[in-house]
């Protein structure tokens, strides 16, 4: 009988293929991060992503980052705290969990964060233009999504409507200021 120890190691931490991790828009040539759910001891594998509150223990090590679960209530301190690291992950328990969208969103505009922001958990190709209009810069894909996939989700549309944090005025602002000049 196999013991519980493997299988609770197999939870904890999640290695992400390189084959489903897209950053900068493109299929990453590589990925050393892990990403490590437990709460309690710092994973060997480096560099990793961990709880927040582990990180937050352990700032000191360059090898680590945080990894935002979707309930992290992000206040000013927080989000000054997280500006001095280079990659967040925010955890998506569920494709249906939107509040990660939020948190990558109040990093960018409200704390002005400019490291990487990426989307890991249950993400699924249909998501990607959004999370990358709300501030995601890499997006580890669930294993059965398929990359190229990805990367044509992530090219479909050329015109958006609504803002994003890189295109700060509507369609609309855009074609009014285009017919006054």
């Amino acid at each position: 009988m196999p013991s519980n120890d493997t299988q609770t190691d197999a939870v904890e931490l999640t290695p992400v293929h390189v084959d489903h991790l897209i950053a900068d828009g493109e299929l990453a040539a590589e990925n050393a991060w892990c990403v490590s759910y437990d709460a309690d001891t710092l994973p060997e594998q480096r560099p990793a992503f961990v709880p927040l509150a582990l990180w937050q223990a352990n700032q000191d090590d360059a090898e680590l980052a945080p990894l935002l679960s979707s309930d992290t209530e992000l206040t000013t301190e927080l989000g000054q705290q997280l500006s001095s690291t280079s990659a967040v992950a925010i955890d998506f328990p569920a494709f249906t969990d939107g509040r990660g969208y939020t948190l990558a969103r109040l990093l960018r505009e409200r704390y002005g964060y400019t490291g990487e922001i990426r989307a890991v958990g249950d993400v699924l190709v249909d998501q990607l233009d959004y999370m990358r209009r709300c501030g995601f810069t890499a997006m580890a894909l669930r294993d059965d999504q398929h990359p190229d996939d990805a990367i044509r989700a992530l090219n479909m549309f050329s015109v958006r409507y609504q803002t994003d944090v890189e295109q700060r005025q509507a369609l609309f602002e855009r074609r009014l200021a285009d017919t006054k000049q």
